[in-house]
């Protein structure tokens, strides 16, 4: 697979490192937009780790996806800040939303705009505060509209 080419080029330029997994996935989803399932077995024998332990820090941290992310990707904050002004209802209305679009729906624990959420982030440049479902809408209609 041509990933592999790129996992095994980010791999030799960075096992050297003190704690190098970290890092290496970092890269890998940077260039790659996932961590590729097939990629664990030769991360693992690059570092001498077991697959179980490349698979168990991949699915351990909520950042490392291993399939492709959609068009965009939503974060909705789910930080107990956000949480106690909607934020809880917020990441429901996105769910329903969201549900068969190719729009990827993560969430995130915390954005910084503690003070007013709830938050969401679209892909690394948009930071949204305060959404109500209905701004959380007008947002996903200008996506969808290419806006």
């Amino acid at each position: 697979m041509e990933n592999l080419g790129t996992v095994l080029r980010i791999v030799a330029a960075k096992q050297t490192l003190p704690g190098a997994l970290l890092p290496i996935l970092h890269e890998i989803q940077e260039e790659l937009g996932h961590i590729p399932p097939e990629s664990v077995s030769l991360i693992a024998k690059e570092l001498n780790l077991s697959r179980a332990e490349v698979h168990g820090v991949i699915t351990y941290y909520h950042h490392f996806r291993q399939t492709p992310p959609g068009r965009h990707v939503v974060r909705v904050c789910c930080a107990e800040a956000c949480q106690a002004v909607g934020g809880e209802a917020l990441a429901e209305h996105a769910r329903a939303r969201l549900e068969g679009s190719d729009l990827t729906l993560e969430p995130v624990y915390c954005l910084g705009l503690c003070a007013i959420g709830p938050a969401l982030q679209i892909d690394e440049t948009t930071l949204r505060a305060r959404v109500t479902p209905e701004k959380f809408d007008a947002l996903i209609d200008a996506l969808e509209a290419g806006q």
